[in-house]
């Protein structure tokens, strides 16, 4: 079932979230930036040729409990990565807009878990006169938010 707009809103509330990112997807970067700006506890698992300080290489690496994922993965499918974040705890999940895959879905669904997708996380977490900002007023003006 497609999640309804106050499901996407209130995957943003939680204290602390796993990205996984391949540096593809520009918006995940932001995305990172702007939650570690309202104080929000994050992790990267760093799936690139070039590790940024401070990044996991691995999903075996997060610590436990964990609850919320973004996957924002071009170079891997991100289904792959779901059952590894199922067993560090996560129950909910947010596949960048365009990095969907058939086996990203059904493996949210063979686990279980929450599955946000066809959305970039910034069209949620971007303010004011942007591009995000123009982005989510075309997609509320289109009925796509």
């Amino acid at each position: 079932m497609e999640p309804t707009k106050s499901e996407r809103e209130n995957f943003w509330n939680a204290k602390t979230y796993a990205f996984i990112t391949d540096n593809t997807k520009p918006a995940i970067k932001w995305a990172i930036s702007e939650l570690k700006n309202r104080g929000k506890n994050v992790y990267v698992i760093d799936l690139s040729d070039k590790l940024e300080p401070g990044s996991l290489r691995k999903v075996s690496e997060l610590p436990a409990g964990l609850d919320h994922a973004v996957l924002g993965v071009t170079k891997t499918d991100p289904g792959d990565l779901i059952p590894g974040l199922k067993e560090k705890g996560i129950s909910k999940i947010w596949l960048h807009w365009n990095t969907e895959t058939e086996k990203a879905l059904a493996a949210c669904k063979a686990e279980g878990l929450e599955c946000m997708t066809e959305q970039c996380p910034m069209m949620y977490l971007g303010s004011g006169l942007s591009i995000h900002g123009m982005h989510r007023a075309i997609a509320k003006m289109t009925g796509k938010y």
